[in-house]
């Protein structure tokens, strides 16, 4: 797989060193950098927010904030993601404008809904099991994926236990681009 179609997301509670990895991710040349942080408190957001901003800047890599509208806007972002349960993205380009929004969906019509209602990117799974989130919608497989590829007129990435093994196959079933987490050091280099 050509790291240029890797959607890199950082966790902050999964990467460990959230600024190291994402150096590396970016060094080895990831399509976007993510920035995920459900538990950090506004200010530690802000900050590692900011420092992956500047990261990104320096190598023209988009940067996403996840969640979050007002960080995105303050730090300047490339992109927000979007969950089921966060902001409408009607709600949510009222903050940031025309930055590039992207939106998680775990079904056909929740795609199909996000495309209609103007999502730049359509994240999409899990594809795979994964363990990266509490509760996790149930697998959606890749021809699920692939009907999804066909529906929608937006770029899809993939997400959900994508690995180094998997990866390519996933890609080849239509996906855009492959977003990976906990999998991201063995994509990028060390742990």
């Amino acid at each position: 797989m050509t790291i240029e179609r890797l959607y890199a997301i950082i966790d902050a509670e999964v990467a460990g060193e959230p600024r190291a990895l994402a150096r590396r991710a970016v060094k080895a040349g990831c399509a976007m950098l993510q920035l995920r942080a459900k538990y950090l408190d506004d200010r530690a957001f802000m900050a590692l927010a900011s420092d992956l901003r500047e990261l990104c800047a320096d190598t023209q890599t988009p940067l996403v904030i996840n969640d979050r509208a007002d960080i995105a806007k303050i730090v300047g972002a490339d992109g927000l993601h979007l969950g089921q349960d966060d902001l409408a993205i009607a709600d949510a380009r009222c903050v940031v404008g025309e930055m590039q929004i992207g939106i998680s969906t775990h079904n056909l019509q929740q795609a199909v809904r996000a495309d209609a209602e103007g999502a730049d990117l359509i994240a999409f799974g899990p594809v795979f099991e994964t363990k990266t989130k509490e509760n996790p919608d149930p697998i959606v497989g890749l021809r699920t994926l692939e009907e999804v590829c066909r529906r929608v007129s937006r770029p899809v990435v993939a997400i959900g236990g994508i690995t180094p093994k998997n990866a390519e196959e996933t890609l080849r079933f239509g996906a855009s681009y492959v977003a990976v987490i906990s999998a991201l050091p063995s994509f990028v280099g060390g742990r």
